[in-house]
């Protein structure tokens, strides 16, 4: 009798897959929340291998802050393209010209948390009922604590303790008029599988990921990219160093890691033997020890 044993990234497929056709086929009008990083690429390429030879039955959702890489919006136009999905963007600076929200003051100003009501807007005018995002249990201890379905009450808001059971992967996916879920199918991955998973479908991916020479401060331990949306602080000068991001975020909030990883097996390698989490190059969620959890119950990613 012949064995049918699958390895550890076949699972983490097969079952990423299967969620995604579970809310193809719970929800009338779901989603694919797009940012341009690793996670979001490796949704997309899951949703074009769960509906194949269809194309992705729902829309690329991009919240877009003003704040981007350059490098992330040029792949993300190139990867539309490319796969023929269908591509909605909302901007945070039409959210800040209609009164909706306020930029930050102070060292540091970022928009990652005002991305909220432009995602809650969003959901509200398209009338989505659910959001696929590529967020992980291993990222962040706030993240640790979403379901599969994660529901979301009619104000777009979080409650960690009302949640419901997910046994013998049934999901319940029924909802009230304005409510809606977040859906998470890559939970069960680590930052690890990412890349391992990347470099096994030869995924392509931004330059970013990859070591090069950029302008970078040192502000408090985090590596801050030269861009327009940065503004050094007395005594600070930007240096050359050879760089990568392990994540990729607004210019304003995310930075770089000193490496030399300038290929899939490279970065492999040196995520094997980080101790530190990729979200610890993120001065957002330095602000408190509950920052990130904060965002979400608000409704953030």
């Amino acid at each position: 009798m012949s064995s049918y044993n699958l390895t550890h990234l076949k699972q983490l497929e097969h079952e990423a897959i299967f969620i995604m056709r579970e809310v193809a086929a719970q929800f009338e009008r779901p989603a694919l929340l797009f940012s341009g990083g690793k996670d979001s690429i490796v949704m997309v390429h899951l949703a074009l291998r769960a509906f194949y030879p269809a194309s992705i039955p729902f829309p690329l959702l991009h919240i877009d802050t003003g704040h981007n890489f350059p490098e992330t919006l040029e792949y993300r136009d190139w990867l539309v393209k490319k796969t023929g999905a269908r591509l909605l963007v909302r901007y945070v600076q039409d959210s800040i010209d209609k009164g909706r929200c306020a930029e930050e003051k102070g060292v540091n100003p970022s928009r990652n948390g005002l991305q909220t009501v432009t995602l809650l807007d969003a959901l509200e005018e398209l009338r989505f009922d659910a959001a696929l995002g590529g967020g992980r249990r291993d990222e962040e201890k706030a993240r640790a604590k979403e379901r599969f379905f994660s529901h979301r009450d009619e104000f777009g808001q979080w409650d960690p303790k009302n949640q419901r059971p997910e046994l013998w992967n049934l999901f319940n996916g029924r909802i009230h008029p304005g409510e809606h879920f977040r859906v998470f199918p890559l939970s069960n991955w680590t930052e690890m599988d990412i890349w391992q998973y990347i470099a096994a479908e030869k995924i392509e991916i931004p330059s970013l990921y990859f070591s090069h020479k950029r302008q970078v401060v040192n502000r408090k331990g985090i590596l801050l990219a030269d861009s327009l949306y940065n503004t050094l602080l007395p005594g600070e000068i930007y240096e050359t160093r050879t760089v990568r991001f392990r994540t990729v975020g607004d210019a304003s909030c995310t930075g770089a890691v000193e490496s030399p990883a300038a290929t899939l097996e490279d970065i492999i390698a040196e995520v094997a033997a980080a101790r530190q989490t990729e979200r610890g190059t993120r001065a957002d969620d330095r602000r408190s020890e509950t920052a990130m959890e904060d965002r979400k119950k608000a409704g953030y990613f």
